[in-house]
C-alpha cells in the first residue's frame, strides 16, 4: 500500500530508532511493577548523572540544594531532588540546554497558551521515544499510524504555511479541518468516511460530533477504530456527544510538548502512565513530571501546572500493571478572586462535576473574571428554571456570598483559534 510505503519511508529517513524502541514498549507493556520501577530507576540514576555533569543550570541547582546523587537508591528517593517550574524552565532555557549533543535535535516550541513560549531542543533518542510511545498506545485500539486519519488541530494559517501543512498531511495520509464553516465541517465528516482514526483537541472533536449528530445520516457510514483527543481536558458533555456522533467514547492521550507522552488510555478505560519514559508523582493533586529520556534539555521534577489523580493499586483488566492518571483535573493556572477571598480555579471543576454525578445535568462551560467578586459564565445550553437553581446552588456551596455569578445561556464558546480553557481571568496578579 502506498500509503504504508510512504509513512515507513518518512519514518526512517527521521529516526530509524523508532521501531526499535517500538518493539521494547510492546515487550515491557506486559512487565510486573516491580520490573517497570526498577527500570524506571535505572534510568533516573543515569538522567541525574548526565544533567550534573553536562547541564549548567541543573549542577548549580543540585550543589545549591546540596543534592547528592548517590543517596538516590529507590524511586521513593526521588522527592529529595529540586522541583523545577514552568516559569524556571523558560527563564533558564539557554542554562539547561546541554551543549554540544551528540546527536541530531529536533526544535520544539510549547504553544505558550498559559503564557510566554518555550523553545528548546528536544534529542533523537527522545523522539524515538515518544513516537514509538504513541505507536504502542495506537496499537492498543488496533491502528496503524499510517491509516488514513482526520486531524484537528488548528487551521488558521497563512498561505504559505497552508501549504507546507497539507503537503506534511498528504505524507502521513491525513487530512484536516480548516475553517468551522457548516459546508467545510460537512466535507470534513464525508471524508471520515474512509477514515480509520480521528485524533485532535478534544473541544474540536466536540464540534465535528455536533454536526454529526444534526445529521444522523452524516454517521451512517462511520467506522472509526479510535477517537483521541489531546491537549486539553475532556469534559463528559463531550463524550455524550461523541459516542452519539462516532458510536465510541474519546480515548485520550495525555502528554506536553516539554514533557512527552506522559499517558495513553488503553481499551478498557485506563489512562496508563508510559513509565518507560517518564516518571510522575501527584503533590498535592499537581502532576509533577521527570522525562527520562530527554537528554538535550533535562526536565527533573518538573511542576507542570495540571491538577491530577493517579491511582497506583488499581488493577487494570487488559493486564498492564503501569500506574493509572484516574483524572486530568485542569490547569493550576490562576486564581479565582471574590470579594474577600480567592478560590483555585480547580473549584470550578467540582462545580460542574457535582451537577453532573448528583444531579445528571452535564453542562459545557467557558468561565471568564473581568473584576474581583464577579464570575462570567458561558453555558453552551439553555438551562431551565431548576437547573439554573441547581447551578446556583452549587456555587453558593463553595463560593458563598463572596463570588457574584453572572450566567449567560445558549452560548457558541467553541474554540476558534486556540485549544479551550475553562477558565481565563484578565486579573492582573502582579500589577505593576
Amino acid at each position: 500500500m502506498l500509503s504504508k510505503a510512504l509513512y515507513l519511508t518518512g519514518i526512517a529517513i527521521r529516526n530509524y530508532n523508532i521501531f526499535k524502541n517500538l518493539r521494547f514498549l510492546q515487550e515491557s507493556q506486559y512487565w510486573d511493577i516491580k520490573k517497570l520501577e526498577n527500570f524506571q530507576l535505572r534510568k533516573l540514576r543515569e538522567l541525574l548523572l548526565h544533567a550534573k555533569a553536562n547541564s549548567f543550570y541543573y549542577n548549580k541547582k543540585y550543589e545549591k540544594a546540596n543534592f547528592n546523587i548517590e543517596n538516590i537508591f529507590s524511586i521513593e528517593d526521588i522527592g529529595q531532588i529540586p522541583f523545577i517550574t514552568k516559569n524556571e524552565l523558560i527563564s533558564n532555557a539557554e542554562s539547561i540546554h546541554v551543549k554540544n549533543f551528540p546527536e541530531k535535535l529536533f526544535f520544539s516550541e510549547t504553544s505558550g497558551s498559559t503564557g510566554k513560549p518555550l523553545v528548546f531542543y528536544r534529542n533523537k533518542d527522545w523522539d524515538a521515544w515518544h513516537r514509538a510511545s504513541i505507536f504502542r498506545g495506537y496499537e492498543w485500539h488496533g491502528v496503524k499510524p499510517w491509516e488514513r486519519n482526520g486531524y484537528l488541530w488548528g487551521y488558521n494559517y497563512s498561505l504559505k504555511r497552508r501549504i507546507k501543512t497539507l503537503l506534511f498531511d498528504l505524507l502521513q495520509n491525513r487530512f484536516r479541518l480548516f475553517t468551522y464553516k457548516d459546508a467545510e465541517i460537512d466535507r470534513f465528516i464525508f471524508k471520515l468516511k474512509k477514515a480509520c482514526y480521528l485524533s485532535g483537541y478534544s473541544s474540536m472533536i466536540y464540534e465535528v460530533a455536533k454536526r454529526v449528530n444534526k445529521t444522523p445520516a452524516m454517521n451512517a457510514h462511520l467506522n472509526l477504530k479510535m477517537v483521541k483527543a489531546t491537549s486539553e481536558k475532556i469534559f463528559e458533555k463531550y463524550q455524550t456527544d461523541v459516542r452519539g456522533a462516532f458510536g465510541k467514547k474519546m480515548i485520550s492521550e495525555y502528554g506536553a510538548a516539554e514533557a512527552g507522552i506522559i499517558a495513553f488510555e488503553c481499551p478498557k478505560g485506563s489512562m496508563h502512565i508510559n513509565m518507560e519514559t517518564v516518571i510522575v508523582e501527584e503533590i498535592d493533586n499537581e502532576i509533577v513530571v521527570t522525562n527520562l529520556v530527554l537528554k538535550s534539555f533535562p526536565i527533573i521534577r518538573y511542576k507542570m501546572g495540571d491538577y491530577i489523580k493517579i491511582e497506583k493499586k488499581m488493577k487494570c483488566s487488559c493486564g498492564r500493571q503501569h500506574h493509572i492518571i484516574k483524572e486530568v483535573l485542569g490547569r493550576v493556572g490562576k486564581v479565582i478572586y471574590g470579594i474577600r477571598h480567592k478560590y483555585p480555579s480547580l473549584t470550578l471543576y467540582y462545580v460542574f462535576k457535582n451537577l453532573a454525578l448528583d444531579h445528571s445535568i452535564i453542562l459545557n462551560y467557558k468561565a471568564t473574571q473581568h473584576n474581583k467578586g464577579t464570575l462570567y459564565l458561558e453555558i453552551e445550553s439553555s438551562l431551565g428554571a431548576t437547573e439554573r437553581n441547581l447551578l446556583e446552588r452549587e456555587c453558593i456551596k463553595y463560593f458563598g456570598e463572596d463570588l457574584r455569578i453572572e450566567v449567560a445561556c445558549e452560548i457558541d464558546i467553541s474554540s476558534r483559534s486556540n485549544k479551550k480553557v475553562d477558565f481565563i481571568s484578565e486579573i492582573d496578579d502582579n500589577p505593576v
